[in-house]
């Protein structure tokens, strides 16, 4: 085994356990609605690892946070929802240059795409609920956590890449 996947190994390890840490410990949980900080270590990620290597840290982390904490539901579906998302922000975060356009674009397609669309047809098949039921408390909680989430996501970037300028090229 080489020291690069050694290192890609170790780092997907770490990843896992933090996804798991920031998105099942320290969460805020309804039935419907999840808030949690996750999409911190996730976004952050992607920018090391590129869309494929993501999206298999993320379904991971959810396999392994719903089975070994057993605080939410496993449903396939949320796994591909993991995978996409980490696809998603890997394919416009990896390797390139942060703005705010740049940021702005996969939150946008993931709240709607991901969140808002495949994961309220995941609960509404798990449940067997109307989307009506449950689409208007998630709209208001992406709308509320949308500016949030990209303006945590700023900071937390801005603070990583002060401390570790070359973290992103290795």
């Amino acid at each position: 085994m080489s020291n690069d996947s050694a290192r890609t190994i170790v780092y997907a390890g770490i990843c896992i356990a933090l996804t798991v840490i920031f998105s099942y410990v320290f969460a805020i949980r309804t039935t419907f609605v999840h808030i949690t900080f996750g999409f911190l270590r996730r976004n952050l990620i992607t920018m090391r690892f590129g869309p494929r290597q993501a999206g298999i840290v993320a379904a991971m982390a959810d396999v392994i946070g719903t089975g070994v904490l057993g605080l939410s539901i496993f449903f396939p579906g949320f796994v591909l929802s993991g995978f996409l998302t980490g696809w998603l922000f890997g394919h416009f975060l990896y390797q390139k240059k942060i703005t705010l356009r740049q940021v702005v674009l996969p939150f946008l397609l993931v709240t709607i795409c991901i969140h808002l669309g495949l994961n309220t047809l995941w609960l509404t098949l798990f449940y067997g609920k109307a989307v009506s039921a449950i689409f208007l408390s998630r709209l208001l909680k992406n709308i509320l956590c949308f500016p949030m989430e990209i303006s945590l996501f700023f900071l937390a970037y801005k603070s990583i890449y002060t401390l570790l300028p070359t973290w992103q090229k290795n």
